[in-house]
């Protein structure tokens, strides 16, 4: 058996955020790979991480940083999971979501193709198709309408040229409205079930943009890591794209009683917000996914949240480091301006 110390490296990026930590735990219990974790700890939290995981505390935006990496270990498949993943707040912040998004992940791809590396495996999202009906496929054409999307297809789309220019081996998954334990509870901006606990928790109403009609499939994290984990060892998803996720869709007011009468408060109040302009309805097909990784179990909602409240009734609510600021303060939503400052200014986190 090779030794630990000889054995290829992955390095996971965002291993410290939610999805990463799930995803590093898998590698390391499967073995195949010694995990090399990136994280700045701006979303994430070192102790989602297991004791023993060679932990680097930086930025994908980082070049030096990243390509020394390379330079020090035998990198021979990066999982790049390091997003800032606001969709709504992403048309607010332009240039801090392209840079994160897009030119962290230029950093990695060029230290990919130099070291010629095994696997790259990349973690997108269903944003990148729009408003197209749903559910949404594989096949159907992307049109992102918020910047956060825009990212995430041009890292797809910049992988697919690496392929054709370098030969760059890559699988791309795009998950949805993940949740389970590990997620960020202090994040006001995203992960809805996170924002409702954490509601719940300090007191307060849980609060929904518009009528709460928005229906999504809300994915438990477990039913999604094992594919992502194993993916570079699988042949047939190389150079392929994957819708990843739940297949049954709810509204968010049926999330909104599901995380009450979980949390032990069927009652709880619910505050309804101005709607905000986002997809309406956005779930997506999963066969492609089926035919190549095996059609597995869904965890269903109820159970999932059952899950995850237990264990954010263990850890409580931590707090994520303070948005430094806005770039664009039009049309910004009111609920919003309360918790950060909104002066023009530069936001001062870096990826999860």
């Amino acid at each position: 058996m090779t030794s630990l110390t000889h054995r290829p490296v992955a390095l996971v990026t965002g291993a410290a955020g939610f999805i990463g930590a799930h995803v590093t735990r898998a590698l390391v219990e499967e073995g195949r790979a010694r995990v090399l974790a990136l994280d700045d700890l701006s979303g994430g939290f070192r102790d989602n991480l297991p004791p023993d995981v060679d932990f680097v505390e930086g930025s994908v935006t980082d070049h030096a940083l990243v390509a020394r990496l390379f330079e020090q270990h035998p990198v021979r498949y990066v999982f790049h999971l390091a997003a800032y993943a606001a969709e709504g707040l992403s048309h607010f912040i332009r240039r801090f979501n392209y840079t994160n998004n897009v030119i962290g992940s230029m950093n990695l791809l060029n230290e990919a193709v130099r070291h010629q590396i095994e696997c790259f495996v990349f973690t997108s999202s269903i944003a990148v198709y729009g408003p197209i009906p749903s559910p949404m496929r594989e096949t159907d054409t992307p049109a992102p309408e918020d910047p956060y999307g825009i990212a995430k297809l041009t890292v797809e789309l910049d992988l697919a040229a690496a392929h054709r220019m370098f030969g760059l081996r890559y699988v791309i998954f795009r998950p949805h409205n993940v949740y389970g334990e590990y997620q960020n509870l202090g994040d006001p901006y995203r992960n809805v079930l996170g924002i409702f606990m954490n509601q719940i928790m300090q007191g307060q109403p849980m609060t929904i943009f518009g009528d709460g009609t928005q229906q999504r499939a809300f994915s438990y994290v477990g039913d999604i890591v094992p594919a992502i984990a194993s993916s570079p060892w699988v042949s047939a998803a190389a150079g392929q794209v994957f819708n990843i996720g739940a297949e049954v869709p709810y509204t968010v007011n049926e999330l909104a009683r599901t995380v009450a009468a979980s949390m032990g408060v069927p009652n709880h109040p619910v505050e309804h917000l101005p709607a905000r302009l986002e997809v309406h309805t956005a779930y997506s097909d999963h066969g492609k996914a089926a035919q190549v990784f095996g059609r597995r179990s869904h965890t269903p909602l109820d159970v999932g949240v059952r899950r995850m409240v237990e264990w954010a009734k263990v850890g409580g609510v931590r707090s994520s480091r303070p948005f430094g600021g806005v770039e664009v303060t039009r049309n910004l939503p009111a609920s919003w301006r309360s918790l950060m400052d909104t002066r023009e200014s530069r936001p001062c986190v870096t990826p999860r």
